[in-house]
């Protein structure tokens, strides 16, 4: 019954501390997620991660948000102002409004 625009999930995603400048110096997104992944598998933080390099990053450099497919040491993440490692990092599963807040602890000198 629903229309392929209900499969979405709506939630606002933060860059902090530098990362805005990989996507387009913005720093706020509200993105419409897709409610699963490829594989069917309900979204969750390693697939908004893999959304966010592959639709929402401008800048070439990609190992400054990720490397392996993870993030790179150094990137804080906050869901809802929790440390993501409360809620289970990666495996999180996103829920509609959730607030997901990256922050680069990586200074250059």
């Amino acid at each position: 019954m629903g229309s392929e625009s209900a499969a979405t999930i709506p939630i606002t995603v933060d860059f902090s501390g530098g990362l805005e400048m990989l996507f387009d110096n913005q720093r706020r997104y509200l993105i419409s997620l897709p409610v699963t992944d490829e594989s069917g598998k309900a979204a969750n933080i390693a697939f908004l991660i893999e959304h966010l390099c592959k639709h929402y990053m401008k800048d070439p450099r990609a190992d400054l948000f990720v490397l392996d497919g993870h993030i790179r040491p150094g990137i804080l993440v906050l869901i809802n102002d929790a440390d993501w490692e409360l809620e289970g990092e990666e495996a999180y599963e996103i829920k509609s409004k959730d607030n997901i807040l990256f922050v680069s602890t990586l200074h250059g000198g």
